[in-house]
């Protein structure tokens, strides 16, 4: 999911009451929330398709699970006691427990592959033990009407704590009926799967707004991909040596890594470009590569 969710999601577990365990709770749940996609720093010194098989996979995965709230929690324990060296830590803040902050950053950190494995892009979750993608199809990777109810909630909870009301149990309300949403989706999602039996597999692709609809994805038969009843891609995927393609590129190589339905396409100007049945619509960015001429023919290997 994006970044304000995951946000949003460690800030309410804060408002439901964890943020008084301890002082920089709030720091170490809504940064926690966020930790797994310190990843994204692989921009830097990736190119092209190469960020999508880096991402979702080691800071996702159970070990940088552990150790990254540790060292998050070790960098809030160090802040405040430089402020208090320093004679500038405020008044009105908890004494700093380093078990209790890591506890909060760790249980930020485990709500982050959970949500991230709800749309339909993927995420290693036992990275680096197993390189498997695992695929959730229940929401989009934005969902406005989670942002909408959460932040609404989150505003509320605030602003009764500062009245003197019950913040925590309107925040525990929110961050339920939150799970009440995602389950009803996941049921959505469940029913279009079961709509599409006559493909191997449907991928139910939740749209941006319209959560109570879905992109169905089947999976035919030779590798083939159809969105909606229409077949994706003008050629079968047969028609080219991809392995051959894979030793020579390296951004073949990562996009078939990430790819859950590749798809072929032999273009006007005669190069031939792979792109994935899930982000079919979107041609301009990383989710297609073009491949490496010489290795595609018109008749495909039976």
């Amino acid at each position: 999911m994006d970044n304000l969710t995951h946000s949003l999601v460690g800030a309410l577990i804060g408002q439901a009451g964890l943020k008084k365990k301890t002082g920089l709770a709030m720091p170490a749940l809504i940064i926690g929330a966020n930790l797994p996609d310190v990843d994204a720093a692989c921009f830097f010194w990736l190119e092209g398709t190469e960020h999508l098989a880096f991402r979702r996979g080691i800071t996702h995965g159970p070990i940088a699970l552990l150790l990254l709230p540790l060292v998050l929690t070790s960098l809030l324990w160090g802040w405040d006691r430089w402020q208090t060296s320093r004679g500038k830590r405020p008044a009105a803040r908890l004494p700093v427990h380093f078990g209790w902050l890591y506890a909060l950053g760790l249980i930020a950190a485990l709500t982050h592959p959970a949500l991230d494995w709800l749309n339909v892009y993927g995420i290693r979750l036992l990275e680096p033990f197993s390189s498997r993608w695992y695929y959730g199809d229940v929401l989009f990777i934005i969902d406005v009407w989670l942002w909408l109810l959460m932040g609404a909630g989150l505003w509320l909870s605030l602003r009764r704590e500062k009245r003197g009301g019950d913040w925590q149990r309107l925040a525990r309300n929110v961050l339920g009926l939150a799970a009440l949403y995602i389950v009803a989706n996941f049921g959505i999602s469940q029913v279009d799967r079961m709509q599409n039996t006559s493909f191997v597999e449907t991928i139910s692709s939740p749209p941006p707004l319209a959560f109570w609809q879905r992109e169905s994805i089947g999976v035919g038969g030779s590798g083939s991909f159809f969105r909606d009843g229409e077949r994706v891609g003008n050629a079968p995927i047969s028609s080219c040596d991809l392995a051959a393609a894979r030793a020579q590129s390296s951004q073949v190589d990562a996009f078939l890594f990430w790819s859950r339905a590749p798809v072929l396409d032999r273009l006007d100007d005669g190069r031939w470009r792979l792109s994935d049945a899930r982000y079919y619509p979107m041609q301009q960015g990383n989710f297609k590569v073009i491949l490496p001429e010489g290795l595609c023919s018109e008749h495909p290997a039976r």
